[in-house]
């Protein structure tokens, strides 16, 4: 079966997800969310005791991650992704979990088992997948390919705004160098840093609503 595959990479707080779940609804595709994948990894290692003292134990890790998998609930309305047969929320957005999920990235058995989830998951149907290294690393040949952009200090408001809006007791000072940070070991990591492919559409999102982002991105799948 041919299936299409767009691939949806950037900076954290670009606007990645929200665009990406958009476009997988208007094309009847499904969305893919990496980002939630490596949440899931870094929730797994911090409540099964793989991180102690601030220090991944990074053998006992790769053993446990290698007997897991995610997969796809497939409801009346829509497909949600499980993570060893468990759907996860909130739990996965909070600050503690958001200054693991880079370190946690960097480690290459985390990655290569992730990216082998991601082409099984692929293969059951087209899907919008958002994350860093989509177009450049796990899928080179995407169909189509988007890099988000946005200044820093926006996407940090936008984070700011979605956590106190949960409740959560933070300081945009707190978020902002979460994002700086996140940004630095994102691009400088080496394995599958973040960068833009060279045949992907760049957006800046910094001035732009979700509504002129969508229909820049809906146009260029549609042209």
């Amino acid at each position: 079966m041919k299936t299409t595959v767009i691939a949806v990479d950037g900076f954290a707080s670009t606007g990645k997800s929200t665009l990406s779940k958009r476009l997988a609804k208007a094309l009847d595709f499904t969305y893919m969310d990496t980002g939630y994948m490596y949440r899931a990894v870094s929730y797994f290692a911090l409540t099964t005791d793989f991180i102690q003292e601030d220090v991944i134990q990074e053998q006992a890790l790769e053993i446990a991650l290698s007997e897991t998998s995610f997969s796809w609930s497939t409801n009346a309305d829509s497909k949600q992704m499980l993570f060893n047969g468990k759907a996860y929320g909130d739990e996965l957005r909070t600050l503690e979990i958001s200054s693991w999920v880079s370190r946690i990235a960097q480690l290459g058995f985390v990655r290569e088992h992730l990216v082998n989830q991601q082409r099984i998951l692929s293969q059951l149907g087209s899907v919008v997948m958002d994350g860093r290294d989509i177009g450049t690393v796990v899928f080179p040949n995407a169909d189509f390919k988007f890099f988000l952009i946005a200044d820093p200090k926006v996407r940090a408001q936008r984070r700011f705004d979605e956590l106190q809006a949960k409740g959560e007791d933070v300081l945009f000072e707190e978020i902002l160098k979460n994002v700086i940070d996140r940004d630095h070991q994102d691009s400088t990591r080496a394995i599958s840093p973040l960068r833009k492919a060279e045949d992907a559409v760049e957006i800046d999102t910094t001035s732009f609503s979700v509504e002129e982002v969508f229909e820049q991105m809906l146009s260029a799948v549609k042209a």
